[in-house]
């Protein structure tokens, strides 16, 4: 289930996440969920859900787990990402799974899995996000 609150919020942080349809399913430091739907102009050819697409998903998701670990008076900002694409994405919705692998002082690693509507990995994303000072 959407939490309205959090996506409204993510979508005011993030202006692409409204782009394209991101949803918050639930945002903790251990664990963020998001979601977003398959539709006809996110795909390339055959129907298939564009990894681009599917990309800026895990980086959205990444990127809010580690504002969700971040010391006070910082920010983040991703410095790496790689993504494994593993299974094609025909219908349905993505779920993107974050959780955090390294929360260091200068930099986060944040592990994130796209699973399609019948569980399967579709694909894994390991992204760095630097710990910046507000200052």
């Amino acid at each position: 289930m959407t939490d309205p609150v959090a996506t409204e919020s993510l979508r005011e942080l993030m202006p692409l996440g409204a782009l394209l349809q991101f949803s918050v399913l639930s945002s903790t430091a251990e664990q963020v969920v998001l979601s977003a739907p398959w539709q006809p102009e996110h795909c390339t050819t055959g129907g298939i859900l564009h990894g681009g697409y599917m990309m800026a998903l895990a980086d959205a998701a990444g990127a809010l787990c580690a504002f969700k670990n971040l010391p006070p008076d910082t920010w983040t900002s991703t410095i790496e990402s790689k993504t494994n694409m593993i299974r094609a994405v025909a219908s349905g919705t993505v779920t993107a799974t974050s959780t955090p692998v390294h929360v260091g002082r200068t930099t986060i690693v944040v592990q994130t899995d796209l699973t399609r509507d019948d569980g399967k990995l579709a694909a894994r994303t390991t992204q760095t996000q630097a710990v910046m000072s507000a200052s």
